[in-house]
């Protein structure tokens, strides 16, 4: 005669409540490190640091540091290329935080689960 009742796999209610508490903490994990990433600030810069920027985890640019020495009126096709070097330096560097920080997460969701 088969078993009534209970989740298939032999998980109980007790076990799914403690998933769902797992879940949660995890979540607020989540939320607690996406908080920290968007209130951090990454620094780049392009061409042995003539050009200097700031981008915020909201991916956001902050700031833009010139030395004089890049400004140059008959270049300003150099300058132009060292702004999106610096910028997306930045950018990728941010990146690579979230995903360091927030990858550890994805493996964990999937590890535990039962079914």
């Amino acid at each position: 005669m088969a078993k009534r009742g209970g989740f298939p796999g032999g998980m109980n209610m007790g076990n799914m409540n403690q998933l769902m508490k797992q879940a949660q903490r995890m979540q607020k994990q989540m939320e607690k490190t996406q908080q920290q990433l968007e209130e951090t600030v990454y620094e780049a810069s392009a061409g042995g640091g003539v050009v200097k920027v700031e981008v915020s985890g909201k991916k956001q640019l902050l700031s833009v540091s010139l030395a004089e020495e890049v400004v140059d009126p008959d270049d300003i096709e150099m300058l132009e290329d060292l702004i999106i070097v610096a910028v997306n330096d930045a950018l990728q560097k941010m990146t690579d935080d979230a995903e360091a920080k927030m990858g550890g997460f994805a493996s964990g969701m999937g590890g535990g689960m039962p079914f």
